[in-house]
């Protein structure tokens, strides 16, 4: 009874947090906003993607998706103690989940860390990615595409290489960017790990809500302790319930934030 009565008031103070920051949100209407909040799950997780997009659905949102390519079939391997082969999904569930209008981007072919490796090889490995996509994901556009690094790990060779055959990428950074610009191709994240990310995440939300505003952008992964720094499906809900009844932010996936606003 006290770890219930310790997890009622944890969440009690996160909601109080949301109600203090007196910022008002109607999520997705351009009009007026000022704070922008994307959250950016990766890997492809089965259990948890399908999880995550059912709470967005409750609100009549679309949650951000990215995908490593070769997952889900044969070719693909453990990548650490995370991200193992029969928990993470195929394209049979990505394209269902893109008809539902949730977004599905590409996290590499191997989730690779494309830092470690030399340009010739990376090379390889993005074309393989896209190959995938271009053949597995119903009307994916190469250039319509937000690329998110594997790690967050990227450098200026390989991102200026990557740049300019995306629309966008994704790799470690800052939280907040400046309001989404198509011209903008590099976009910045923070993600946290391996426990459980409830306190960090509620603490840069209440932060965030209380700034001038910008385009937030926090990389996670699982739900309820699948992956790596993995969110509860508690906290999720309630973050989405909150924020979707505010004037001035909207809730959106990387690409639609782009597409939207740029």
């Amino acid at each position: 009874m006290k770890t219930d009565r310790r997890d009622f008031l944890k969440r009690a103070g996160i909601l109080a947090g949301f109600i203090a920051s007196g910022t008002h949100l109607h999520a997705g209407k351009p009009d007026g906003v000022t704070h922008v909040f994307s959250l950016s799950f990766d890997d492809g997780f089965a259990r948890s993607f399908s999880k995550t997009a059912e709470i967005y659905e409750k609100y009549k949102l679309k949650a951000c998706f990215n995908v490593i390519a070769s997952a889900g079939t044969s070719a693909f391997k453990s990548v650490d103690d995370y991200i193992l082969p029969g928990i993470v999904g195929d394209f049979e569930l990505w394209n269902d989940l893109q008809q539902r209008g949730h977004e599905i981007m590409p996290h590499g072919y191997r989730h690779a860390n494309l830092t470690r490796i030399p340009l010739d090889e990376v090379k390889v490995l993005f074309n393989k990615c896209m190959d995938v996509f271009n053949q597995n994901l119903a009307g994916f556009s190469q250039k319509s595409c937000v690329f998110n690094f594997p790690f967050n790990a990227s450098n200026p060779e390989v991102e200026n290489w990557i740049g300019e055959r995306v629309m966008a990428f994704r790799t470690s950074g800052d939280l907040v960017n400046p309001m989404p610009d198509k011209k903008r191709k590099r976009l910045t994240c923070i993600s946290q790990g391996p426990e459980n990310i409830d306190k960090v995440l509620s603490d840069r939300v209440n932060e965030f809500l209380q700034s001038a505003g910008g385009w937030f952008i926090f990389n996670t992964h699982g739900l309820d302790g699948e992956g790596w720094g993995p969110l509860s499906s508690v906290l999720l809900d309630e973050i989405l319930a909150r924020l979707s009844e505010m004037e001035h932010v909207a809730i959106l996936p990387v690409g639609k934030a782009l597409e939207k606003f740029g």
